[in-house]
């Protein structure tokens, strides 16, 4: 049962962090998504059958430290954005910006919680629900393609710069695959500790406890 919560709370912070760049990119002139009818959070219209559920899936069910998924990109336009200069960087940025503001949310009824007079059911899934989006938004703002932290920086340099930055990004999305499971091996041998360390570091802060 906690398992399948766990599994729920990633799936619907992966959409809502999907819809973020979406009204993000509709807000500052671009209507792709909206006519997609991707400005919504009903799951049916995001879902990624590997991404969404099958990657999520094996990860929660066997334990696995490292949360991560995705949803089907919402689509957007970058060369409809009123602000050309910093457009796309905001887009980038919204969806992390919103698993952080759902983060604070939950983690303050957490810390306040008892006060509030909720249960240990309802406070542990509050609890789930603030680590789960802690991890997706810092995860997410790793400078790597085509995680939204690669996109918000190369999106923010000077042209002569951002070029390059561009060239890289071609050739890791053009290894597919490839260059994903590479990206998570690294990540999973290297990176995953002190990062696993940070999200509960920050986890402790802001609900007043550790985990």
């Amino acid at each position: 049962m906690v398992t399948l919560l766990t599994l729920i709370v990633l799936i619907l912070s992966v959409i809502a962090h999907e819809v973020a760049h979406g009204y993000a990119a509709n807000t500052l002139g671009d209507p792709t998504a909206r006519l997609a009818g991707r400005l919504t959070l009903n799951p049916l219209p995001h879902i990624d059958l590997m991404g969404s559920i099958i990657l999520p899936g094996l990860l929660v069910f066997t334990g696995s430290p490292i949360m991560f998924g995705w949803a089907k990109p919402v689509p957007y336009n970058p060369y409809n954005l009123k602000n050309q200069r910093w457009g796309e960087t905001l887009v980038a940025l919204a969806g992390a910006a919103t698993n952080i503001l759902l983060a604070l949310i939950f983690g303050l009824i957490v810390r306040y919680g008892t006060i509030l007079g909720l249960d240990a059911a309802a406070l542990s899934l509050a609890a789930s629900i603030t680590f789960i989006n802690l991890f997706l938004s810092l995860f997410n703002l790793i400078p790597f393609p085509p995680l939204d932290g690669w996109t918000a920086l190369r999106s923010a340099l000077p042209w002569h710069l951002s070029s390059g930055f561009n060239r890289f990004e071609a050739k890791i999305r053009g290894a597919g695959a490839v260059s994903l499971i590479l990206f998570l091996f690294v990540f999973s041998y290297i990176l995953a500790t002190p990062f696993f360390n940070l999200v509960a570091w920050l986890f402790s802060l802001l609900v007043g406890t550790s985990l």
